[in-house]
């Protein structure tokens, strides 16, 4: 997840202000697959020793995504909300749905954690794993460890929302690729002498586990703005140009003129923009090495 100015960032009003986006891009596609995936599973995976499905939400920030999955999930489920920010753990606690797709009671607890300790024993007996905007925001390791993690307790992996790199600005403008490209090697940056993916995550994650015998499956997830989300459309865009600014600062002359006509297009209805994503639902088991089907 990025916040507004392109960094890893978790800050509510952000949160709020691109959940309805977010809602809207998830690919649903995922859903039948999934379900049947849960619903086959031997009851000791299925249910992980509690009555209903146990769902790890990874960074998840103030629990859209438990918001949007849960009430498209039968059955009882009982959701371990993790990640690293205390202040958003409170609010991800305090808003989850209480009631699954059937009527069924869904309960969470929250876990101050990251991602460095996940093992595939702290996994056992959890029937799913899910994240949003999180893959682009890895390294290589940390990815690895999560592929590693999920294959190892056989649970299958719902990760939604991952920037690929490719963004379409309606009317077109010049100075359009130039920004998409400092962005892009922005989201690729190098930090504490680790590279983040960003646009690479999704192609990194399908190897990673198909190469442990996940069958894989992805779908487009882009976010489509303009219009009634032309509040998200210029905080985007102020994000999109100033880590693009940051990452090549000779681009700064330009893009002070680029970032005022496009906001200026914005507040006239003028702009629309795709940012284009993708979802991605790993599912281990018996699939051979190699079981891959693209989108």
């Amino acid at each position: 997840m990025t916040d507004a100015v392109g960094r890893p960032g978790f800050c509510p009003k952000w949160l709020e202000l691109r959940e309805r986006a977010d809602a809207a891009a998830r690919a649903p596609e995922l859903l039948r697959p999934l379900r049947d995936r849960l619903a086959a599973a031997p009851a000791p995976e299925r249910f992980g020793g509690t009555d209903g499905l146990v769902i790890r939400d990874l960074g998840c920030g103030t629990a859209a995504m438990g918001r949007w999955l849960a009430v498209r999930l039968p059955g009882p489920q009982h959701w371990v909300l993790q990640d690293h920010d205390p202040v958003l753990l409170v609010q991800a606690a305090h808003r989850m749905p209480s009631s699954a797709a059937d009527g069924r009671p869904v309960t969470a607890v929250t876990a101050y954690a990251d991602l460095a300790g996940l093992t595939a024993a702290e996994l056992a007996g959890t029937s799913l794993v899910t994240a949003s905007a999180l893959l682009d925001l890895l390294t290589r390791d940390a990815l690895e460890s999560v592929a590693a993690a999920c294959t190892g307790a056989g649970c299958p992996a719902l990760l939604t929302l991952s920037v690929t790199g490719r963004v379409e600005l309606t009317p077109a403008d010049p100075l359009d690729a130039a920004v998409s490209a400092a962005f892009n090697a922005h989201q690729r940056r190098t930090e504490g002498g680790r590279r983040l993916l960003g646009p690479d995550a999704v192609a990194a994650a399908t190897e990673a586990f198909v190469r442990r015998g996940a069958r894989v499956v992805t779908r487009p997830s882009p976010w489509r703005l303009g219009g009634p989300e032309s509040a998200l459309t210029e905080r985007w865009l102020r994000g999109w140009v100033g880590a693009a600014r940051e990452q090549r600062p000779e681009l700064a002359a330009g893009a002070e003129g680029y970032l005022r006509r496009r906001l200026e297009a914005c507040a006239a209805g003028e702009l629309t923009v795709a940012v284009h994503h993708t979802d991605l639902l790993a599912l281990p088991g018996p699939s051979l090495p190699g079981a891959f089907v693209a989108a």
